[in-house]
């Protein structure tokens, strides 16, 4: 039997959260489309990567457990969330997991810039494991 990890979310709140991501996998964001087609199918050294990932009470965009690399994508919302996003940052990095951020503007104008810095995080994330 898996061991549940201290960052999944408890099965109540799991029940709770799946919904929800399974509303945000199946209606992404452009740039959110645009970037799973460069991350899925493991694309990017091989790491899988998971979309509208639970890690305790929040979902990540893009999340490879495996690597703990976290990878979200902020679009205008994020300009009046800047503090809760600060506080979500610091508890999943409380927990092990690394964050990087890049806007909507980032992924549809410049994919490949955004794609290879993921790629140096993957490959320092792989060679520090």
């Amino acid at each position: 039997m898996p061991t549940r990890h201290d960052w999944q979310p408890a099965p109540a709140l799991w029940n709770k959260l799946k919904p929800l991501a399974r509303q945000m996998r199946a209606n992404p964001t452009a740039a959110e489309a645009k970037l799973w087609q460069r991350l899925r199918k493991e694309q990017v050294r091989g790491v899988k990567f998971r979309r509208q990932f639970a890690i305790e009470r929040f979902i990540a965009n893009f999340c490879s457990p495996a690597i703990q690399l976290i990878i979200e994508v902020d679009g205008p919302i994020h300009q009046y969330t800047s503090q809760e996003d600060a506080i979500r940052q610091a508890f999943l990095e409380s927990v092990g997991f690394e964050v990087i951020r890049f806007t909507n503007v980032d992924i549809l104008n410049h994919l490949q810039s955004v794609v290879d810095r993921v790629d140096a995080l993957v490959l320092r994330r792989l060679a520090s494991a």
